[in-house]
């Protein structure tokens, strides 16, 4: 399933349940009483920064061509199928922040334990069960949305079949 988390910031009240369920979704336990309690400490891979009078929840965007894949050295930055979302095998990162540097919303970023960045991966466990992703499901007003991607291949004339359309 290819698909997308959609941001409406006029709906973004910034109360940031969506980091709260990304981390919590991203820690061993999956609980939140317990995920508290572990250590290293559970990270949220979503951040809701204020932007003038607007709350906006940045998270991975998961560009169909990710400068953020090409650029990676060690090949740590991958994306998952032909469709799938953009992951970090944190095993490979080295922390050399290339794709910092080429992310155009500015979504990685260095985790708080060892070496690895840290990104929004679309809970692709979450995808996995059918499930949306735990940002979107958190929360509470609607500002965030998990759309299916639909793309109708678009069928255009070539230079050539419209002059001889023109010609008859």
């Amino acid at each position: 399933m290819r698909g997308s988390v959609f941001v409406d910031s006029e709906l973004c009240m910034g109360c940031k349940r969506c980091e709260l369920a990304c981390a919590v979704a991203h820690s061993t336990s999956k609980d939140l009483l317990e995920a508290i309690a572990e250590l290293p400490r559970p990270q949220s891979r979503v951040q809701v920064d204020r932007l003038g009078e607007f709350n906006v929840p940045l998270q991975c965007r998961h560009c169909e061509n990710a400068q953020c894949v090409a650029i990676c050295p060690t090949g740590a930055m991958q994306r998952l199928g032909k469709d799938g979302p953009v992951i970090i095998d944190h095993e490979l990162c080295v922390g050399c922040r290339s794709c910092v540097v080429v992310c155009h919303y500015g979504v990685p970023r260095m985790s708080d334990y060892g070496k690895a960045l840290i990104k929004c991966d679309m809970c692709i466990e979450r995808l996995d069960k059918d499930e949306e992703p735990a940002c979107v499901e958190a929360c509470p007003t609607g500002a965030l949305v998990f759309k299916e991607i639909k793309v109708k291949p678009k069928v255009e004339k070539t230079f050539v079949q419209r002059f001889a359309q023109d010609a008859e």
